[in-house]
């Protein structure tokens, strides 16, 4: 049984994508969906998110995971490193180090640690030019994964994950079918009987060589040039966000 669930990491733990004005900071995302799952199977599960966009691997750690080790939870989740694998000054190996360190310490707690793989982005041009990087990255998830017996969700493995009607508008976060995916995928890892079903997306539109250009464009224009500019100017999407659910408390599901 799982009383106390603790979710820790960036936008995509946050739910940035899977927008929701019923939920905190306005979004879903699949830490939530998997915490109502497990809440129906005891509902006097506890459930923390302390997830905050825009937050890189050094910062998630520094902020989160005192906190996170203070709650004692039965299951931990962990993600964090996409915002610096977009800075190609990162260096991979030593991120790494720091994040063997919070997982060893999270798992001598006895919680159940479940880490994930980034994703493959190679039909994206943007993640495309990341793939070697974060195939590195990868590669030292697995091993601290193996080193500290947590449990993993292969993002990279999940070939439905490069389909982009699973990612929202500006390509970098997952929508709600996107993150309803994972939300499955963390709790088949976890051994959970849910009722979590995918969505079906149906065949594929085919877009012509123009309709593609257009669509870069308008990505880049509205999306793209932006975060440039917050880069810039030292900013980030999370300076403003706090938390969503910052202390362990019972889990309701809005409309329920």
């Amino acid at each position: 049984m799982i009383d106390r669930f603790v979710a820790l990491g960036d936008s995509f733990t946050e739910g940035v994508g899977d927008d929701d004005p019923a939920y905190p900071n306005g979004v879903r995302g699949w830490a939530d969906r998997t915490a109502e799952q497990l809440a129906r199977r005891n509902p006097a599960l506890a459930y923390a998110n302390l997830a905050i966009r825009g937050r890189l691997l050094p910062q998630v750690l520094a902020e989160q995971l005192g906190p996170a080790l203070e709650m004692k939870p039965d299951v931990v989740t962990l993600y964090a490193g996409g915002n610096d694998l977009m800075r190609p000054k990162t260096d991979i190996d030593a991120l790494a180090e720091r994040y063997d360190d919070a997982v060893g310490a999270l798992a001598e707690t006895g919680a159940t640690v479940v880490l994930f793989t980034g994703v493959d982005g190679v039909e994206d041009p943007l993640f495309r030019r990341m793939r070697g990087r974060t195939a590195i990255y990868n590669e030292h998830v697995r091993l601290i994964a193996a080193r500290h017996r947590a449990l993993l969700v292969d993002m990279w493995a999940m070939r439905e994950l490069r389909d982009r009607r699973l990612w929202s508008a500006d390509r970098i976060h997952l929508n709600a079918l996107g993150h309803t995916r994972i939300a499955r995928a963390v709790l088949d890892v976890l051994g959970v009987e849910h009722t979590v079903t995918p969505g079906e997306l149906g065949p594929r539109a085919i877009l012509s060589p123009r309709e593609e250009r257009a669509q870069n464009l308008r990505w880049a224009r509205e999306h793209a040039l932006p975060w440039i500019g917050r880069r810039l100017r030292g900013e980030s999407s999370g300076d403003t966000i706090t938390p969503k659910r910052p202390e362990l408390c019972p889990v309701s599901e809005p409309g329920h």
